[in-house]
């Protein structure tokens, strides 16, 4: 028996012995489902590297049943790409002010649910909440997933301008664009053109939190067409994702195809690398 088992079995408060029992239940799960996760992907990199589960098997002590079995079962490593254990999803408020109310985008709201949906279906637990009209938001927290552009937060105006390659910059006409410092392109939303065409740009990175103690995933389009596309292509494609940068610090932007009627993605592509930012020199 664990000392914390110990220390909850000796309460005799019924209701706290309730609450604490419920609380270490939970966090066991969460635990439960990343060691699994974490299983998966050691068998699931060891056979990449040309090793048969028997070889495994016999490696580890374990039956070549039971490694094939993990290999196929059990939450995907890829996953973790979003978030270990649970994931908070924040998508922004936004300010009406010919009506005087606060507001939220149909837009923000269905990438905030499809990345709920997508981060349960791999297992993690998801809270959700709002970036305030104000932009204050604490970062400094495990399993962030902010949908949220630099405009409208301070914050995440701070934590965009840590990217060491995609910068976020007004046009000297005044619409937002990103620039890739490597390349110098400008990539510009097709909806600030003159004439105007339904394509947008996503921006997708992992980026420091400000207390520098971890990451948080960010996700902003130049309009708001631009972060569903992010969405559909993490839900596409995180696997690959996860196979080309894993939980490291990086980011990329994607373009977006969208139908004007009802602005969801008709095709979203990669328009640069992946940069990860451990290998990116001065640009």
């Amino acid at each position: 028996m664990s000392d914390e088992l110990r220390r909850i079995v000796a309460i005799d408060d019924p209701y706290l012995l309730l609450r604490e029992v419920t609380t270490r239940l939970a966090d066991a799960q969460q635990e439960v489902t990343e060691l699994a996760r974490l299983r998966r992907r050691v068998v699931q990199d060891l056979h990449a590297q040309g090793l048969s589960y028997a070889q495994i098997a016999a490696k580890a002590g374990l039956s070549r049943g039971r490694i094939h079995q993990i290999r196929h079962t059990g939450p995907a490593p890829e996953g973790a790409f979003l978030g270990r254990g649970s994931v908070t999803v924040a998508t922004p408020l936004r300010r009406d002010d010919e009506r005087g109310r606060t507001v939220v985008a149909v837009d923000d709201v269905s990438s905030g649910k499809r990345l709920e949906e997508l981060a349960r279906s791999y297992g993690l637990d998801v809270t959700s909440e709002h970036v305030p009209v104000t932009g204050a938001i604490n970062l400094d927290r495990d399993g962030l997933v902010v949908v949220c552009g630099p405009r409208m937060s301070q914050e995440m105006w701070d934590t965009y301008a840590q990217d060491p390659v995609l910068a976020w910059e007004r046009a000297e006409d005044g619409p937002w664009t990103v620039v890739d410092r490597k390349t110098g392109l400008v990539h510009r939303s097709g909806q600030d053109n003159a004439p105007a065409r339904p394509y947008d740009v996503g921006y997708l990175g992992r980026l420091p939190r400000p207390d520098g103690q971890g990451t948080l995933l960010a996700i902003a389009g130049i309009h708001t067409q631009g972060s569903l596309g992010v969405v559909q292509l993490l839900t596409n494609d995180l696997n690959t994702l996860w196979g080309q940068v894993g939980d490291q610090r990086f980011s990329t932007l994607v373009g977006v195809e969208y139908d004007p009627d009802t602005s969801e993605p008709l095709s979203a592509e990669l328009l640069c690398p992946l940069y990860r930012h451990d290998e990116v020199t001065s640009v």
